[in-house]
């Protein structure tokens, strides 16, 4: 397989559709687990043969890609990918999915239209849904697939609520109404699209089952979509133009035509979102890759895909990415920052808390759905483990270096001892002397790192022996005294040691809790706004029930809206951030032994 090419220079297919079975393609997926920037997708779906391709087209701003056709022959099979940089949004990616059209008489599986067109909402930020002439009755049945939804889609493992859950997950919705040739009034008055668009979602009067049909897909439509938008378009061209349309110019299309689609392509470019996962994580290539696995291998084993379970399977191998991608942050960091030996302990500890730094700031940036912080555990593990490595690697590095000096800085003194200047007349006091220059160089010399004293003491233990030797109580009394010199400066560099680690465990400490803690801030506060946005919706839902004259109904619509009202006021109180500390605590008291452990109960408590 040919590597993956960004960005794309033509479309490929992501969705196989033979005979009605789906697969995933290998190349398009291994071109979307390239993309690691945030993905807006834009998925456009509708009846064959309506020119779903060309507007895909232009908002690639591509006079070609997606193919059209000039016959009835419908010429997209499956889902068809375009990967893009953002026109308006730079880091950020336009992913484009072209799907089949709906309603193929050549189609020998009557479920394909159904997977199809499940996938394509369950993948995509916005949905365009492409028909033609007006939208009629006709127009809404060929929409029945919403009404289906329910039997195709699971949001939770236990799905309790359908409609409330599947407005969190559903995109927003836009249909492009092509060869549009009504005029949008509604008797005297004049309306906008949109308003059109709501006039005919408006539920329909009467106790008949054909009554009961109709306002059951008008209320999948309103209950499942909340954002809504209406663009309507006239022919694009004259009909003995149509088959070529791709080749026509600029000036070949209706000038009403091209400002309708100019319109239309600057909504989705300015107002389309990037694609999020509940608790509104942002989706890259990888994770829209996964999800697709996820869903795709469900619907092939006769599983209905399931949105948290599909997350949660996913984030187990994003965040285990997600740790090794920090702790190899964290290394490169430390490897690029660090002069080994260092002069000191909290030399390295400097460098070491810029890196846990940036490697936990990663790591967030990254994971998701781990509500238990079993891969924060882990993370917190690998981090603590590479700062011993980097700590044991400086003591080694540290004692090379001072053995070597020592080694060197000796040497005049074993040369004489081999002559036995030491043992000939006022040896003593020429060794004493030779000792204090030894000792003295020693301490001028830079670069010895965190072992030097531990060093010297034991360089000095070793030569107790030369007392012995020379017979001179002086040397005996003078290495003694040197060496509880040597202990004494090491039991102190110990010291400030084991001080200078209680502070960096304390550093540590403080840098997961303010991120973390920020972290969850942040997801509450998005959490909120989901569910303050979900609440304006159902009001606005009720109050139109109201108006329409359904009690039963609205009645309902209430019952939701108070549930919805006592789940935000709890996630208000704040108890969850609370939690997920605490359990931050269990992760982190391990390795936070006597002070730095309680710093952290007083800091979480705060």
């Amino acid at each position: 397989m040919d590597a993956p090419v960004l960005p794309m220079p033509a479309p490929l297919c992501l969705v196989n559709n033979r005979d009605g079975v789906l697969s995933l393609d290998p190349k398009a997926l291994a071109v979307l687990q390239e993309v690691a920037q945030p993905l807006v997708v834009v998925a456009i779906a509708g009846p064959y043969r309506t020119g779903k391709s060309f507007l895909m087209n232009r908002l690639a701003q591509k006079r070609s890609g997606f193919p059209l056709g000039p016959t009835v022959q419908a010429e997209t099979k499956g889902i068809w990918m375009w990967c893009l940089p953002h026109p308006r949004r730079p880091g950020v990616m336009l992913l484009l999915l072209d799907t089949e059209g709906l309603g193929d008489p050549n189609k020998d599986d009557d479920d394909s239209d159904a997977w199809i067109f499940t996938l394509a909402l369950l993948l995509s930020s916005t949905l365009v849904y492409n028909s033609i002439g007006t939208i009629d009755q006709r127009a809404l049945e060929q929409l029945r697939l919403v009404t289906e939804l329910t039997e195709h889609i699971r949001v939770r493992e236990e799905n309790d609520n359908p409609a409330s859950n599947f407005v969190r997950i559903f995109p927003g919705f836009v249909w492009t109404v092509r060869d549009f040739t009504l005029q949008l009034r509604a008797g005297e008055k004049a309306l906008s699209e949109d308003e059109y668009l709501e006039d005919v979602l408006r539920l329909q009067t009467g106790d008949g089952k054909k009554a009961k049909e109709r306002n059951e897909l008008r209320r999948c439509l309103r209950n499942f979509f909340p954002h809504r938008k209406l663009f309507t378009m006239e022919r694009p061209a004259a009909d003995a133009d149509l088959p070529r349309l791709e080749e026509l110019r600029e000036d070949e299309l209706q000038p009403g035509f091209r400002k309708q689609v100019d319109a239309f392509c600057r909504y989705i470019w300015e107002e389309a979102p990037v694609k999020v996962l509940p608790g509104g994580h942002e989706v890259t290539g990888s994770v829209l890759a996964g999800l697709a696995e996820k869903y795709v291998a469900a619907i092939t084993n006769g599983a209905v895909p399931c949105v948290e379970s599909a997350v949660t399977a996913l984030a187990r191998a994003e965040n285990k990415a997600a740790v090794e991608a920090a702790v190899a942050e964290y290394q490169r960091g430390m490897e690029q920052g660090l002069v080994l030996p260092t002069p000191s302990h909290s030399a390295l500890m400097a460098v070491h808390q810029d890196c846990v730094q940036r490697a936990i700031t990663l790591f967030l940036s990254r994971a998701f759905a781990d509500h238990e912080r079993q891969y924060h555990a882990e993370l917190v593990c690998k981090l603590e483990a590479a700062k011993e490595e980097f700590c044991q690697r400086n003591e080694e590095a540290s004692e090379q270096r001072c053995h070597a000096v020592l080694q060197e800085l000796w040497r005049d003194v074993e040369l004489r001892l081999q002559n036995g200047d030491y043992v000939a007349p006022g040896g003593a006091q020429l060794f004493k002397e030779d000792l204090d220059r030894v000792l003295e160089e020693y301490k001028r010399r830079p670069d010895k790192g965190v072992k030097a004293e531990a060093v010297l003491e034991v360089f000095l233990r070793e030569r107790e022996g030369l007392a012995h030797v020379l017979k001179a109580t002086e040397v005996q009394l003078e290495l003694a005294e040197r060496q509880r010199e040597a202990a004494a400066a090491e039991a102190e560099a110990a010291q400030k040691a084991a001080e200078a680690r209680l502070e960096e465990q304390r550093r540590t400490v403080e840098e997961h809790k303010r991120q973390l803690e920020q972290q969850l801030k942040e997801e509450q506060r998005a959490w909120l706004e989901e569910q303050q946005r979900v609440l304006e919706h159902h009001k606005k839902e009720y109050e139109a029930l109201v108006r329409e004259g359904f009690k039963r109904e609205a009645a309902a619509m209430q019952e939701l809206i108070t549930q919805l009202q006592k789940e935000k006021k709890k996630m208000e109180v704040g108890t969850w951030v609370s939690s997920a500390l605490n359990v931050l605590s269990n992760i982190l008291a391990p390795f936070l032994p006597g002070m730095a452990g309680k710093l952290f109960n007083k800091l979480r408590r705060v």
